[in-house]
């Protein structure tokens, strides 16, 4: 591990402005589970390390408000998953946090970091996509709001400019009855990056919405509103060829040594019929209650 300057700012404004300042040779510190391993193995060299995780500002809080959920930057997965809001609202989210790491990374690794990262296989993306999350923005020219789908690039690219960071992520509490799931695959069963990460939601109105990772350079969003998916009476086998027609976007690496791209693809419909199922029986139940 190379030496580096330890920074602990008082205020988003200080951290932005050593952001600013340092540009590509700064790093943020706030779960720490993958800067660890990235100093460890020089991966990441930083001139500084920038700990966020005194500002006051920034503090762990899931906070409900004029219906939207906001997740502070400093947010821990552990949080995510305890929440009432989040299991009522999004189970799906509350899914994949729930299988990030193990119980001590779940209480360390924050949601915001889990993008940032810009990893395909983060487990969180596709809930995020499904929900239509915003991510808030905080830099040198203030703060802007991105939706994640924009926010999420490529492999360790977000849509972060020089001296920006995420202050929050939010998300819109469905006006209508919403149904979601999340599934993953994974080599073995306990801590593994996914080979495949999956999300499916399905609203009131017959809108279906798929969100998949681990199969091409980001996670990928695709919306059917042709109401034939979220149908309940229409038998899963009967919905294949639109189940292909979702994954139309996957493209595996040929280079992953955690799967074959043609097990993935193959894996996906399969998930993706779990998935489906789940979300129209979960919305179902909603709808009764």
């Amino acid at each position: 591990m190379n030496r580096f300057e330890y920074a602990r700012p008082e205020t988003v404004a200080e951290a932005v402005a050593l952001l600013d300042e340092y540009g590509p040779d700064a790093q943020i510190l706030a779960g720490g589970t993958d800067l660890v391993i990235e100093l460890r193995n020089h991966w990441v060299e930083p001139k500084v390390v920038i700990d966020i995780k005194r500002i006051p500002e920034l503090a762990p809080a899931i906070v409900e408000d004029d219906g939207v959920l906001s997740f502070s930057a400093t947010t821990v997965m552990a949080d995510v998953v305890a929440n009432d809001v989040v299991q009522r609202y999004f189970p799906a989210l509350a899914e994949a946090a729930d299988v990030v790491g193990s119980v001590q990374i779940r209480a360390r690794a924050t949601l915001a970091g889990n993008i940032c990262n810009g990893s395909p296989a983060a487990d969180t993306s596709p809930p995020l996509l499904v929900f239509d999350a915003t991510v808030v923005v905080a830099g040198p020219s203030g703060v802007r709001r991105l939706p994640v789908d924009d926010f999420i690039v490529g492999p360790g690219k977000t849509a972060l400019e020089r001296g920006e960071m995420v202050i929050a992520i939010e998300l819109p509490i469905p006006e209508q009855g919403f149904g979601s799931a999340y599934q993953r695959l994974t080599r073995r069963r306990g801590t593994d990056l996914a080979s495949i990460t999956l999300c499916c939601g399905v609203s009131a109105d017959g809108v279906t919405r798929f969100a998949y990772g681990s199969v091409g350079p980001r996670a990928f969003l695709v919306t059917d509103d042709t109401g034939e998916l979220a149908d309940p009476s229409v038998p899963v086998a009967e919905k294949a060829e639109l189940i292909d027609e979702v994954f139309h976007l996957a493209s595996p690496s040929l280079k992953s040594l955690r799967a074959s791209p043609e097990y993935r693809v193959a894996m996906l419909r399969v998930l993706g019929a779990r998935a489906l199922e789940t979300a129209i029986a979960r919305l179902d139940k909603e709808l009764v209650a």
